[in-house]
């Protein structure tokens, strides 16, 4: 059990120890996922930026997804989901989701856009991998951008996910593999859904960290 994303941020830090110099960049998937980002960059002496992802709700289970649209409109879709919704109403939840992502852009980043990308080492960062569509599309979005190597890193995940994403980047780093792996907030003692003004917090710390002499 972690006791929270900070502890969670640390432990995971310590397991990316390797990737430690060069133009490495962090990006953070909001919300859960900026502290765990932070505490990584912060231990790396990384780059740090948040990357703004989208779940695809289902219309009739918004918990659930069919997949994913990433800020530069990468979309990854779990096509037997997707079918079973009308046009209309997928290109409606679409629409909803670039609206909120544009938001956040603004909300989040000031409208700033992504660090560059090309020729880096990218370790894209949540504080857990559940379906793993978030994840699916900011990795299409870092193929997109040439990022020279693409490292996941998360403190929970599951093992079908975990060698899925294999497949798909140089690295996977996962800390805790529950054979019964049900939510991601399972392994965390203090869970509670993250808000944009605790995000722009994280951020502000990010900023007063790198302005010390």
């Amino acid at each position: 059990m972690f006791e929270d994303r900070s502890d969670a941020g640390i432990a995971l830090a310590g397991a990316l120890e390797a990737h430690r110099g060069g133009p490495l960049l962090v990006l953070a998937i909001p919300r859960g996922g900026v502290e765990v980002g932070y505490q990584v960059a912060k231990h790396l002496g990384a780059e740090f930026s948040i990357l703004i992802a989208r779940k695809l709700p289902l219309p009739y289970n918004p918990e659930a997804g069919f997949g994913a649209i990433a800020e530069d409109g990468s979309t990854f879709v779990f096509h037997e989901a997707a079918a079973r919704i009308p046009g209309p109403m997928l290109e409606a939840i679409q629409r909803r989701q670039r609206e909120e992502i544009e938001r956040r852009i603004q909300a989040l980043r000031g409208g700033a856009p992504l660090p560059e990308l090309a020729g880096r080492t990218v370790i894209l960062v949540d504080d857990g991998i559940a379906m793993g569509s978030t994840m699916r599309a900011a990795i299409l979005l870092c193929k997109r951008r040439s990022a020279a190597k693409i490292v996941v890193a998360a403190p929970v995940a599951g093992e079908r996910i975990i060698r899925e994403l294999e497949t798909l980047v140089d690295e996977v780093v996962v800390l805790e593999r529950p054979p019964a792996f049900r939510a991601v907030a399972q392994v965390y003692r203090n869970w509670y859904d993250v808000q944009d003004s605790e995000v722009l917090d994280i951020l502000e710390r990010w900023r007063l960290d790198r302005a010390e002499p």
